[in-house]
């Protein structure tokens, strides 16, 4: 059975076919697109990202099956960092 891929384009605007359940660190990694990182373990939030909208911590989350594809991704920003 074959895994099921979602379409994910990046800040770059890069696309990107992607299977659910891969981890957004490895992913990104692999497509060359830095997500900074800290403690690894969801609790600072420098790993934040937003996709389509929602803020996730990139360390502790993976792709997710939506019903609005694509997965827009992009960085979140702070102004007080």
């Amino acid at each position: 059975m074959k895994n099921e891929l979602l379409k994910v384009i990046w800040p770059d605007g890069k696309i990107s076919y992607e299977e659910i359940g891969s981890s957004w660190l490895e992913v990104a990694s692999r497509r060359n697109i830095e997500i900074p990182t800290g403690c690894l373990g969801g609790s600072c939030g420098t790993c934040e990202i937003e996709v389509n909208g929602e803020v996730i911590r990139a360390c502790i989350s993976t792709i997710e099956k939506s019903k609005n594809t694509p997965l827009h991704v992009s960085f979140v920003d702070d102004p007080y960092w």
